[in-house]
């Protein structure tokens, strides 16, 4: 009996033809790979869709310019107020035309009055304002710098803070009388506690990690103060200085109130007497000058003491 014999077809196996749908498992395990489109490209560098920032820089200023913009707001009220004065919108009895201003100053400065009075009220606010500052200074000092001196002062003293010092006219004319004394001190109350503020906020946002290096290097404390407290504090020194030089004007005013005979009050008090509108406006004019010379000598120091805060890029916007 013999075996059946297969077709060679069946015997011999051929090549398996793969079909198109069919992935081998390395294929799988592949990851797929986005195809970025053109758009999307960075450029330089930069991830898309961010624009490369452009600083913006600020022009220099010259002096000049700097002083004619400043200059613009007085000079638009002078207008105004020689306009008004023009027009009839301001009669004399209720404030001088600036011609007759300009004449009084004449008649003022050429008798001599005007020069006395202005000399009496700069030594009057001038003394209450060193006063002022130097005894500020020292307390903000010993409160800022010392825990005893903050235990002991910084409560009575803000509390005295809060006190108006025009209040405090009637009372210095029955202690001290009508004498230059009671004047000088007012100034000097009035002045003692913007520079006290100022000077207690300074020290104490001076850095004890350095304050401690200097105590390690064997420094006292009066050695730490000097070159480092103080230098370190300089801005807020200076902004104590401004605020106090500028009320030392208003002091000054509500100071030569107290039956004055000398000094820019009493040519005041006088032109009131003869309803001198003039002569008025002369004296709230030298006020307001003696204010702004302040304002313009503490700038100065600034410039001077810390050129660093004028030499940035925001230098020239000042």
């Amino acid at each position: 009996m013999t075996a059946p014999v297969s077709s060679p077809s069946a015997a011999v196996p051929g090549p398996e033809k793969a079909t198109p749908d069919k992935v081998t498992p390395t294929e799988k395990a592949k990851p797929t790979e986005k195809v970025r489109p053109a758009e999307e490209t960075p450029v330089d560098g930069r991830p898309p869709g961010l624009v490369l920032p452009r600083p913006q820089l600020r022009r220099p200023r010259s002096r000049t310019y700097s002083l004619t913009v400043r200059a613009l707001g007085p000079v638009a009220l002078l207008v105004l107020w020689w306009v008004s004065s023009a027009t009839g919108l301001l009669t004399p009895d209720v404030l001088a035309s600036p011609p007759q201003v300009i004449d009084a100053v004449g008649e003022l400065w050429g008798n001599g009055q005007l020069s006395d009075a202005l000399a009496t009220s700069l030594t009057r606010s001038g003394i209450g304002l060193v006063i002022g500052l130097a005894a500020g200074l020292t307390l903000g000092i010993t409160t800022g710098f010392t825990r005893l001196g903050d235990e002991l002062l910084d409560s009575s003293l803000q509390t005295l803070r809060t006190i108006p010092f025009l209040s405090l006219v009637p009372l210095f004319m029955v202690w001290f009388g009508i004498n230059e004394t009671a004047k000088i001190l007012l100034i000097a109350v009035a002045t003692t506690f913007p520079m006290y503020v100022s000077t207690v906020g300074g020290v104490r946002n001076t850095d004890r990690k350095l304050v401690e290096a200097m105590r390690t290097f064997g420094l006292g404390r009066l050695a730490i103060v000097r070159q480092v407290v103080l230098p370190g504090a300089l801005p807020s020194l200076l902004a104590g200085l401004r605020l106090s030089m500028t009320l030392s004007v208003i002091a000054l005013i509500a100071a030569e109130e107290i039956n004055a005979t000398e000094g820019i009050g009493y040519l005041m008090s006088q032109a009131q007497s003869y309803a001198r509108t003039d002569i008025l406006a002369v004296c709230i004019l030298v006020y307001g000058l003696l204010g702004l010379t302040a304002d313009v000598l503490v700038r100065g120091l600034e410039r001077v003491l810390m050129p660093w805060r004028t030499a940035g890029p925001g230098g020239g916007a000042r």
